[in-house]
């Protein structure tokens, strides 16, 4: 049998790590060419990830919940004698130590394979810098890459390959962003870490095992792998971790939670976009009774049976409107260019709150959609969020962006804009309250919006008047038809 290695692959986007969220089989487990065999968290969104040949799955490199850089490699299979495999990493010895197979010779790298539907492979000649060819034996160990299939027959074990750590020396320390903010994060110092990768460069399991040397008297902490205590079971990783949490909350005064993935993008989006475009809110708070008769109607309707109607669809239409009759809202900046770039199409964005964080899919060239295709594209835009599978494809290009907070009962707040996004309109709880109706106080449906906007693109008066024709369009619907 020969054993063939699945690398984390580079899904584009200029990403360098993954976080293993689940997988989808076992050692042992029979896979063919296409199947998915894990889902993976990157800082875009959650990708599933197929497995480019047939065979059966010989060890899984990595737990569930591990960070894993591009390049490295995360689930082995055997496959047939006469199945033409790609190059070996050498790096296999440490992980798979019941394998024969360590150490052969590895072969010339063969060309690198598209394994996600869209995304081909890069043609830029630019080189990543080298990464660490495996990790020693310890360092395997906490990141769960001591995990052996339970079924697999003993073997003599293959002689690691000895690693000599390359001297840091007096200069700067070597490492990749994301290794030098980890090493920030759990205060290590990375002058004081022995390199292990290729060129004395510091890697992500050189600042685990300082971080784990320097706080080994005490409780491990949750940034650092629980695997590294002892070796575990493929079957029975999950419970350990699960319970290590709450173990933790109730024994300590706090609790530390890696920023990863989604949130750690997310943050860092929303820092760049309020500390470089200049923001504005402003505020209006109106009656929608009339908006609130017409969700009843259109339910009712029969052309619209099977439709998800409720008052954000009404909402979404308002704003392309409210765009159609002021255009010059619908623009992005472009820094480099010192332009301002007018859109002639609509990106709709839908802020989604999910377990791993908020996102921001949006509905493309939502002006031209019709009131049906607009309630089928915002249902499917929510479901495929809330199951974590938005593509990285469906947040790019967005214009102007809704949040409902009034879902959560809140009456309105002052939204950061998504960057690259002139405006983002924040849609408040529609309460039945006191309004003056007709010259009479009646109880009647009100709401409040805030519109923040990029100052640099939208003056005061454009963005007035933009707020208050979408209001208008909600207050008299009728609108949504003369204004159209």
């Amino acid at each position: 049998m020969t054993i063939r290695e699945f690398k984390m692959p580079d899904v584009g986007e200029g990403l360098t790590e993954a976080e293993i969220l689940k997988w989808y089989v076992q050692p042992g487990d029979t896979v063919t060419d296409g199947q998915v065999v894990c889902e993976v968290e990157t800082a875009k969104a959650a990708v599933e990830l197929p497995i480019p040949f047939d065979g059966v799955v010989h060890a899984l490199l990595f737990e569930e919940g591990v960070t894993v850089d591009v390049g490295q490699v995360i689930i082995s299979v055997q496959t047939a004698p006469g199945d033409e495999a790609p190059a070996a990493a050498p790096a296999v010895a440490a992980p798979v130590a019941a394998a024969p197979v360590a150490a052969a010779e590895p072969e010339a790298p063969a060309a690198r394979q598209p394994v996600l539907v869209g995304y081909g492979v890069s043609t830029a000649s630019t080189k990543r810098r080298p990464r660490k060819a495996a990790p020693q034996p310890a360092v395997a160990a906490q990141n769960g890459t001591g995990v052996a299939p339970a079924a697999a027959a003993p073997a003599p074990a293959a002689a690691p390959a000895v690693v000599v750590p390359a001297q840091s020396g007096a200069g700067k320390a070597l490492a990749k962003p994301p290794v030098r903010k980890l090493a920030k994060d759990l205060g290590i110092d990375l002058a004081a870490v022995t390199p292990t990768g290729d060129g004395g460069v510091v890697t992500r399991e050189d600042v685990h095992a300082a971080a784990a040397a320097a706080i080994a008297p005490q409780a491990v902490s949750p940034a650092v792998p629980v695997a590294q205590a002892a070796p575990v079971q493929a079957q029975a990783p999950a419970p350990a971790q699960a319970s290590a949490p709450a173990a933790a909350a109730g024994s300590a005064r706090e609790t530390r939670i890696p920023v990863k993935g989604v949130r750690k993008v997310t943050a860092q989006a929303m820092v760049g976009s309020a500390f470089t475009a200049p923001h504005v809110t402003e505020f209006i708070t109106f009656d929608v009774t009339r908006t609130m008769k017409l969700v009843q109607e259109l339910k009712e309707d029969p052309d619209l049976a099977g439709l998800r109607i409720n008052p954000l669809l009404l909402i979404a239409k308002a704003v392309l409107v409210a765009i159609r009759r002021n255009p010059d809202v619908n623009a992005s900046w472009d820094e480099a260019a010192q332009e301002i770039v007018l859109k002639h199409y609509v990106n709709l964005g839908i802020a989604a709150a999910t377990p791993r964080g908020l996102i921001v899919p949006n509905i493309k060239d939502a002006h031209a959609k019709t009131l049906g295709e607009l309630s089928q594209a915002l249902s499917g835009l929510v479901a495929t969020a809330r199951e974590g599978k938005t593509s990285p494809a469906d947040m790019q290009h967005g214009t102007i962006t809704i949040t409902n907070v009034g879902v959560f009962g809140v009456d309105t707040g002052t939204p950061i804009l998504n960057p690259g996004e002139s405006a983002i309109l924040a849609v408040g709880a529609i309460k039945l309250q006191p309004w003056v109706h007709k010259g009479k106080v009646k109880a009647r449906h009100v709401t409040t919006l805030a519109l923040s906007f990029d100052h640099r693109l939208i003056d005061g008066e454009l963005g007035s008047r933009f707020l208050a024709d979408i209001a208008a369009v909600l207050e008299h619907p009728r609108r949504l038809i003369t204004w159209s």
